[in-house]
């Protein structure tokens, strides 16, 4: 089958994948598309949303979906390293033993890894769980474990304060998205989440989704099929260079927020691997329209959630961030000129 043909053809099992999650998750489209991408961009995701707003419910659709092994782990304070690696018990016969962690028991069929409330687990499991995000590796037990279909989402607790550790702006790059996840304001929608008791049972729900669409041991060999087949213009790239510029130096294309002072508000702009996320997203988008080539709009689609956590204010101003870092990759997308 010719490349072209055979990217068409996964193509038609990644929106049967939307579709799918789609038949257990309501009101999140948005929400299910941007998981989507980032699945075959193969990069991770920070999922942030209220309190029961179905960030459980939506990965474990996608993992049905996909196929592959599904582990959800709770960050809390005492939370330790090894735990992630190993746990130990004492048999029925006083034995002490030893097995492995959540990372590890799956072996390489680990294909989504759910870490509930990360800034409650201390910087030292945010460090290890760093490492296992990029390499896809960890060193245990005299041995190498390997899990190279692995992608990792991670929630963030926003409203409670205490006895939480804030992420490292190293780890915050290590995620290629950061989404908010809304609670649903459509009325019909609101109601059948309420009223309806077919929404009320999570594991029935979860039998809507058709398992196994494609199979999640390709997901590698499709991302980086995607990522060689569609194309980027020298328009196109000097747009994205541009934008990379605006990141770090915004006044320069005329970039202005109420209220802040533009000379001082930026200590560093989008990294690298920042960028290099931003193509890779927009390149999937891409796809998923059926195009060979990226457009401005595939760009935009997938900035605000790309770049927005990668850009770090200085300390007068970090504290606004939730409320600057929006703002601020709205006015650049606004100022940096658009090709045609």
């Amino acid at each position: 089958m010719a490349v072209d043909e055979q990217l068409q053809d996964w193509r038609a099992q990644a929106l049967r994948v939307e579709m799918a999650v789609g038949e257990a998750v309501i009101g999140q489209q948005d929400t299910i598309r941007l998981i989507n991408v980032a699945l075959f961009a193969r990069g991770h995701v920070l999922l942030e949303g209220d309190v029961g707003v179905g960030k459980t419910t939506i990965l474990r659709a996608f993992s049905r979906a996909i196929g592959g092994d599904f582990e959800r782990i709770e960050g809390t304070i005492d939370l330790m390293p090894g735990d992630l690696i190993y746990h130990t018990y004492v048999d029925a016969e006083g034995k002490p033993r030893i097995e492995p962690g959540p990372l590890l028991r799956h072996g390489e069929r680990l294909a989504t890894f759910f870490f509930n409330e990360i800034n409650r687990a201390r910087p030292q499991v945010q460090s290890l769980l760093l490492r296992a995000m990029a390499e896809r590796t960890v060193s245990a037990f005299n041995r190498e474990y390997r899990f190279p279909h692995m992608i990792v989402f991670a929630d963030r607790n926003r409203v409670e304060k205490e006895e939480t550790f804030e992420l490292a702006s190293a780890a915050r790059d290590r995620f290629m998205f950061e989404l908010r996840m809304p609670s649903p304001v459509a009325p019909d929608i609101r109601r059948a989440l309420v009223f309806d008791p077919g929404f009320h049972d999570v594991d029935r729900l979860l039998e809507r989704v058709t398992p196994g669409i494609l199979a999640w041991q390709e997901l590698n060999e499709i991302g980086a099929a995607i990522q060689r087949g569609i194309q980027a213009s020298q328009t196109l790239e000097r747009y994205v260079l541009d934008l990379w510029d605006a990141s770090h130096a915004p006044e320069r294309f005329g970039v202005r927020l109420e209220g802040v002072d533009m000379d001082k508000l930026i200590l560093a702009g989008v990294s690298p691997r920042g960028m290099m996320a931003l193509t890779r997203a927009a390149r999937v988008v891409a796809w998923l329209a059926g195009r060979t080539h990226i457009t401005p709009a595939d760009i935009q689609a997938v900035a605000p959630w790309t770049l927005g956590h990668r850009v770090f204010f200085t300390p007068i101003y970090e504290l606004r961030r939730a409320q600057l870092a929006p703002a601020l990759i709205e006015k650049i997308l606004e100022n940096v000129p658009t090709p045609r």
